[in-house]
C-alpha cells in the first residue's frame, strides 16, 4: 500500500532531518513550500536536494501546493484555521495542483514519500490538508 507521511524540519538540523527520513525508509520527499527557501542552513532547495541525493532520497518541489502568503497566519495562530483550510482546499483544485497531487500519489507507489514544510506540528501547517487529500486518493 502506498505510504505518505508528513514532516516538518522546525527545530532540526539537516543531519537530524535526514536521519529521521532514513529511519522511516523514505524514498522521496515532496516539498510543498511555495518557495523552497529557508533561513535554516541546509533546507533551501539546492542544498536540501543535494543532501537528499547523497542519502538516496529523491527530491521533488511542488510550488503549486504551497500555501499562499495571505493564507498562512491562521495556521500559525489557530484563529480562523478552518476557514484558512477551506481557502487552501479551494486553492489546490487548480489543474496544476491536482497534477502535483497525482504525481505525489504515483511516487508513493514506489515507496514512502514524506511531504515537507517547515512547521513541526502538522496541525499548524497546510500540509495537513495535502496529506488528507493524498490519503483520500490512495
Amino acid at each position: 500500500m502506498p505510504s505518505v507521511m508528513s514532516v516538518g524540519y522546525e527545530g532540526l538540523s539537516i543531519e537530524e532531518f535526514i536521519d529521521r527520513l532514513q529511519a522511516e525508509g523514505v524514498k522521496a520527499l515532496a516539498d510543498v513550500r511555495l518557495s523552497a527557501r529557508s533561513r535554516k542552513p541546509g533546507f533551501s532547495k539546492t542544498r536540501l536536494s543535494e543532501a537528499l541525493t547523497k542519502a538516496s532520497i529523491a527530491y521533488h518541489h511542488f510550488p503549486s501546493l504551497g500555501n499562499p502568503k495571505e493564507n498562512r497566519e491562521p495556521f500559525w495562530t489557530g484563529r480562523g484555521l478552518e476557514a484558512a483550510r477551506e481557502r487552501y482546499r479551494a486553492h489546490i483544485q487548480s489543474p496544476t495542483a491536482s497534477t502535483a497531487l497525482a504525481r505525489i500519489g504515483r511516487l508513493a507507489t514506489d515507496g514512502p514519500v514524506a511531504v515537507l514544510c517547515f512547521e513541526a506540528d502538522e496541525a499548524q501547517c497546510h500540509r495537513q490538508v495535502v496529506i488528507a487529500e493524498l490519503q483520500a486518493d490512495i
